[in-house]
């Protein structure tokens, strides 16, 4: 199983909204199936699409906010393919382009269970929890990490 990470652009809007939509709906993930905003987080974060054997099996992304600090935005894996180690390769992928980053943070739904046991293994803690974080009306765990 080859895992590669490709960059995306403005032009790759519809392919991240195909992403995004396929954990629409679930309560957990906070899907962007609007076009413009789509755009609009292509352009204001380093927006990777997952290929496995060349084929586009997600998304993961990352926001600098201050030179020692970063924000660990989406990770999303189709259903198709998540429980391969997939989402785990995303992981090391942004820890690797965050190398000597201060202080890394993401949310994350509480009840993602399998994803927080994840992060924590990457030394991560969890750092607060926040009610209706993205006006969605559910709660999400702020996890974070700082450089040693």
């Amino acid at each position: 199983m080859e895992i590669t990470f490709q960059k995306a652009t403005v032009g790759d809007i519809n392919k991240f909204v195909e992403i995004e939509k396929t954990s629409a709906g679930l309560g957990m993930y906070s899907s962007m199936t609007d076009p413009e905003e789509a755009k609009e987080e292509i352009e204001n974060n380093e927006v990777y699409f997952i290929k496995k054997d060349g084929e586009i099996v997600g998304s993961t992304e990352y926001q600098m906010k201050g030179p020692n600090e970063a924000y660990l935005g989406g990770l999303i894996i189709k259903p198709d393919y998540r429980g391969q180690g997939i989402a785990r390769k995303a992981i090391e992928f942004r820890l690797d382009k965050l190398q000597g980053i201060k202080r890394l943070w993401l949310v994350t739904h509480p009840h993602n269970s399998k994803m927080i046991r994840m992060y924590l293994s990457y030394g991560f803690i969890v750092e607060a929890w926040r009610d209706n974080y993205y006006g969605d009306g559910q709660p999400r765990l702020v996890l974070s990490r700082e450089a040693k």
